[in-house]
């Protein structure tokens, strides 16, 4: 399981922008962390690095955000967010659409609440644990 560590946002910034070159379309990558550890900083990370131009942030009220880009073969960063809700709402809200697609990256933070669902449908996941180790300090376990 690697670990890294970074030392400040930039640097957590730059991380995500490098694991894209990890990802192929398919993925859905649960992100792990207390409150203010950096899930959604990940993500910015990742968007940068697939070239999304619009702004991100966490999608805490209206769930789950989709960001169209051409990256190949992915076409979709999907940002979700599970902190008010159940796995069952996320359905209601058309997830199901971009689970296991291989055109699309699904990005879900506070994943720990919908893990058992994704395992009931056999849907692999990627698990990435964030910890504040310090006031800037994070360590990143894939």
């Amino acid at each position: 399981m690697p670990i890294t560590t970074t030392n400040n946002e930039k640097e957590t910034l730059e991380f995500a922008k490098d694991y894209i070159q990890n990802l192929e379309g398919g993925e859905v990558i649960l992100l792990q962390g207390e409150l203010g550890a950096g899930k959604t900083v990940f993500v910015k990370g990742l968007a940068q690095g697939f070239g999304i131009k619009q702004r991100i942030t966490s999608p805490t009220f209206v769930l789950m955000k989709v960001y169209p880009m051409i990256k190949e073969e992915i076409h979709n960063l999907v940002h979700v967010d599970t902190y008010r809700v159940e796995a069952d709402e996320l359905i209601k809200i058309g997830i199901n659409e971009y689970l296991e697609n291989d055109d699309s990256v699904v990005v879900i933070e506070w994943g720990e609440k919908v893990k058992n669902y994704l395992q009931s449908k056999n849907i692999k996941f990627k698990i990435i644990k964030i910890k504040i180790l310090a006031e800037n300090k994070r360590e990143i376990i894939i």
